[in-house]
């Protein structure tokens, strides 16, 4: 009998509930088709392989080719859907915010490097902000399914930028896309994943 080993993340957050930075469709489409999409297919993928049994950690840091890309695409999905809310809280506070005043001097020039890699990014990826092993915080682009524990990094904060993530909203507008997302970001998430 076939198993299962990966299911369809459940949202924190209603899917009309990050209007009107992030339409109800799509979530609908981004979350409902994409990221089910890429659970169905690594399931399939995965089934009597040598990556059965694994987490999604242990299969992007260990695969390639197809398993590597639906595992890493769930990976950052979830990563980025979990980060999303409604909250009051504009801005880090504790040990993130010292972090991020630390390496890159203030919140606002964080903020502007960060859309900056996210607008300049070709093609499809993400941005990230990881922390490495010291806590030192760094912002990286990863094309396609790549995440930043490829290359050590915890990561804490991302941004999608494939145009599936904003084409209904944004249509070809990533810059804007980029500058509305700090609104629905959950900084109890970030701050407990640093």
């Amino acid at each position: 009998m076939e198993t299962k080993a990966f299911e369809l993340m459940k949202l924190p957050f209603a899917v009309d509930a990050l209007e009107p930075v992030i339409s109800k469709s799509t979530i609908e489409f981004h979350y409902g088709k994409h990221l089910a999409g890429y659970v169905n297919n690594l399931n399939n993928l995965v089934q009597g392989s040598d990556f059965q049994g694994l987490s999604l950690e242990e299969i992007v840091l260990k695969s390639e080719g197809g398993i590597r890309n639906n595992a890493g695409q769930i990976l950052n999905h979830n990563l980025y859907f979990e980060q999303f809310g409604k909250t009051a809280k504009s801005a880090p506070t504790g040990k993130l915010a010292e972090a991020i005043v630390r390496d890159f001097g203030s919140f606002d020039a964080f903020k502007d490097e960060f859309q900056k890699k996210g607008a300049t990014l070709f093609g499809s990826g993400w941005v990230w902000l990881s922390s490495d092993q010291n806590g030192k915080l760094v912002i990286t682009q990863e094309t396609n399914a790549s995440n930043p524990i490829q290359q050590g990094l915890c990561p804490l904060l991302t941004f999608d930028v494939w145009e599936h993530a904003y084409y209904l909203d944004y249509q070809n507008r990533r810059p804007d896309h980029l500058a509305a997302l700090w609104q629905i970001i959950d900084w109890n998430v970030i701050e407990k994943r640093y």
